[in-house]
């Protein structure tokens, strides 16, 4: 029996993790890139909540209108750099936003002066940095990388973030009472120029494999056009608003919850840690087990159907018994499988588009209309918690949107799986006349 070439088990090696031998420096990259984001984002995420409950539930509508018109008047920014610049002289120039950003807090909360501002203002800026950061990440990513690939490589790079999902929210829980707020964002910044190490890393393989890295070009506001006139990305739209939906439902009940069971700031900020990391183990198991293989045998059309109807049943679950362990419960189910299930897919849905929908629909998308939602929702919200209206009766409008949302998503994975069953059938060549 001839010996094994060097080329036989890196073969099978590929068969089984579905990465090619020339991908794999890319893959790293990738996955460092993503979690050294997410990890800067896990880190404050819990300094956020908290801020938002010491600010006061009553007041969480006028964070989210904050939040909102401040990514309003981010839209431009972001499309002029865009339009105007290569994607090595933009990305760069958005993170290192983002850091000259912490730093500046790191000086404010270290001499706790004008806490009064401060305190709201880092809430929305987290807001706004968590969205904008995270929808760059994967416009980059769908610049990159070929339908196929995502089929194959998100699962994976997805579970770069949830790793740093999972090591930032518990960063945050052993260091917060002992090295205090402050020194918390200095770490998250540092973790941001850990991503930005791994952009330059990763813009020469995409030269070389997608082409020359050229300015996009169009108008600074062709974001909001692009949605418009697009019917695709309207249904994307409209999933990503009923996921905001039942989000924010979820999010005041807890903040609610949080503000009753708990007095001290700390004390907050470490629950909600815990929290993160049960969202975040529960996230990458599921992605390591799960998401790849759904994703390259049936499409996307199971992920984004799979986690809406686990949150609906349990929707119904806390309707007929709502206590607040089970809104816990249902909390990180939802959004472990945001994470695990729908994020991998519906990014996966911009490979298909052209390069000006993926930097700057995808951004109007996953920022302006997301922070719309929530702010439409967060009065929503504010008028149910002001009737006191009963967990129970809150499930069962969570119930309904979480079963529009399942039949959404099944609306969109058909159109896409379509799409590209139409577009492979167009690509085979005819059979030759014999």
């Amino acid at each position: 029996m001839p010996p094994e070439t060097a080329q036989g088990p890196r073969s099978r090696l590929a068969l089984l993790t579905g990465v090619a031998h020339d991908e794999r420096a890319a893959l790293a990259w990738s996955f460092l890139y993503f979690f050294s984001l997410l990890c800067a984002y896990g880190l404050l995420r819990p300094l956020r909540e908290e801020m938002g409950v010491r600010h006061g539930v009553a007041n969480l509508q006028w964070l989210f209108s904050g939040t909102f018109v401040c990514m309003l008047l981010a839209q431009p920014l972001y499309g002029a750099l865009v339009s105007r610049f290569q994607r090595r002289v933009f990305l760069p120039v958005v993170y290192g936003f983002f850091i000259a950003c912490l730093l500046v807090f790191y000086g404010v909360f270290l001499l706790d002066r004008g806490m009064t501002i401060a305190v709201p203002a880092f809430f929305i800026w987290v807001s706004v940095f968590n969205l904008f950061v995270v929808s760059v990440f994967w416009s980059f990513m769908s610049d990159i990388f070929t339908t196929d690939q995502a089929k194959r490589l998100y699962g994976i790079i997805a579970a770069g973030g949830t790793c740093g999902a999972l090591a930032g929210p518990l960063l945050t829980a052993v260091l917060v009472e002992r090295v205090g707020v402050p020194q918390l964002m200095l770490i998250s910044a540092l973790l941001l120029a850990g991503a930005l190490v791994a952009i330059l890393r990763l813009l020469p393989w995409a030269t070389e494999r997608r082409g020359a890295d050229r300015a996009i070009g169009g108008t600074v506001l062709a974001g909001a056009r692009l949605v418009v006139g697009s019917p695709f990305l309207r249904l994307i739209a409209g999933l990503l608003l009923l996921y905001v939906t039942v989000n924010t439902i979820l999010y005041y009940q807890q903040a609610a919850v949080v503000a009753a069971a708990f007095t001290d700031s700390a004390a907050r900020a470490a629950y909600f840690a815990r929290i993160d990391f049960a969202v975040n183990a529960l996230t990458v198991v599921t992605q390591i087990a799960v998401t790849r293989v759904l994703l390259t045998r049936y499409g996307v059309t199971p992920l984004l159907m799979l986690s809406p109807l686990v949150v609906a049943t349990g929707f119904a679950w806390l309707a007929a018994s709502p206590t607040p362990l089970l809104l816990a419960g249902i909390q990180v189910v939802h959004r472990a499988g945001n994470f695990s299930l729908i994020a991998p897919a519906r990014e996966s849905l911009f490979t298909r588009v052209d390069r000006e929908s993926r930097y700057k629909a995808k951004a109007f998308i996953d920022t302006a209309i997301y922070r719309g939602g929530d702010l439409v929702n967060g009065w929503v919200m504010a008028g149910i918690v002001a009737a006191k209206m009963p967990l129970g009766e809150v499930a069962i409008i969570g119930l309904v949107v979480a079963s529009a949302w399942a039949v959404l998503g099944w609306r969109v994975g058909r159109t896409h799986d379509q799409h590209l069953a139409s577009a492979g059938a167009a690509a085979t060549p005819a059979p030759a006349n014999s």
